[in-house]
């Protein structure tokens, strides 16, 4: 199969770049609904699992309540908020920062590295990196089943067991074996069809609901706005992940899972084709299809104007 273009870079009304990728929607139950591109090739899902990441331990016994359960599922990054939230799900379990596996690394939000600079802040902490909620709630689960902490990022240990699990079921895919994620944990492979199923999974199952309510309702703990995310919830019944590497989940209510992947790794194309595809599907309530663009419109900039932007080229039936 040959690469599908599913963007395109036009400056000053001429193609200077396109983003190839795959996109797939599926239903629940695993059928296709409708692609474009090589939907069956595999990759990482990196931070796209997080929704499911945190299912589990929150079925382990983490108790978190939606706010701290959006956080759960974030990339966040380390607003005064976020960051509050991490703390408290750490020291309500008898935890603190050191607990964390995940490496010390700045904020991902330009905003908070120029306030930790401010305030004195000097080297970077592992309570700031991105995927320190993720991991906060891991801990909290191993802590109420008794578990060793130390080891919770083991692929062996019977948390990431039971992510394992989880991700196979939501999937219905074999996921291999691990890789190490940005932040130390095991990450597995899918391909983009099997994750649009996980996806319509967690917009449908009565299991996955609390998980897809508070990232719709708090999308703005679980990825910092302006991203795509935030602005998904805003104008549609949608909860989205964005992962590493070119990535978005989108969850609706309606039934349909939709992934998108760009294979060059970029995240600028996400927003239009996002916008795009759910217009096509008539997921986008009337009259509001043209604010989901501009919300989500990337301008391609000239001497400080808008002289182009990124147009999505995908065609969903």
């Amino acid at each position: 199969m040959g690469p599908t273009v599913i963007a395109q870079v036009v400056r000053s009304s001429a193609v200077e770049a396109v983003h190839e990728g795959a996109i797939a929607v599926a239903n629940a139950g695993g059928t296709l609904l409708t692609k474009q591109g090589d939907v069956d090739r595999i990759y990482f899902m990196r931070s796209v699992a997080k929704p499911f990441q945190a299912s589990v331990a929150q079925e382990l016994g983490a108790a978190l309540p939606p706010e701290w359960l959006a956080v759960a599922c974030s990339s966040h990054g380390a607003s005064p908020a976020q960051v509050a939230i991490v703390l408290a799900m750490l020291a309500d379990a008898g935890l603190g920062p050191t607990d964390l596996g995940c490496p010390p690394a700045w904020p991902l939000s330009e905003v908070a590295r120029s306030r930790a600079w401010a305030r004195g802040h000097r080297a970077p902490t592992s309570i700031w990196h991105n995927c320190s909620g993720k991991h906060a709630a891991m801990l909290r689960a191993c802590v109420v089943q008794g578990w060793e902490t130390a080891t919770y990022l083991s692929p062996t240990h019977p948390l990431q067991q039971a992510i394992r699990d989880r991700l196979s079921d939501v999937t219905g895919q074999n996921l291999g074996v691990p890789g190490v994620d940005g932040c130390g944990a095991p990450v597995w492979m899918a391909s983009t069809s099997g994750l649009a199923t996980a996806y319509a999974r967690l917009g449908t199952d009565d299991q996955l609901r609390p998980i897809w309510t508070a990232m719709h309702r708090f999308a703005a703990l679980t990825a910092d706005h302006p991203a795509c995310p935030v602005a998904l919830s805003r104008w549609t019944e949608t909860a989205a992940k964005l992962g590493a590497e070119g990535l978005l989940g989108i969850a609706s209510r309606r039934g349909f899972g939709i992934v998108i992947k760009a294979w060059d790794g970029s995240v600028r194309p996400l927003g239009p084709v996002a916008a795009a595809a759910l217009g096509q599907l008539g997921l986008v309530a009337d009259g509001t299809v043209g604010w989901l663009e501009t919300e989500l419109e990337v301008p391609v900039l000239g001497g400080g104007d808008q002289v182009g932007r990124i147009t999505a080229t995908v065609e969903l039936s």
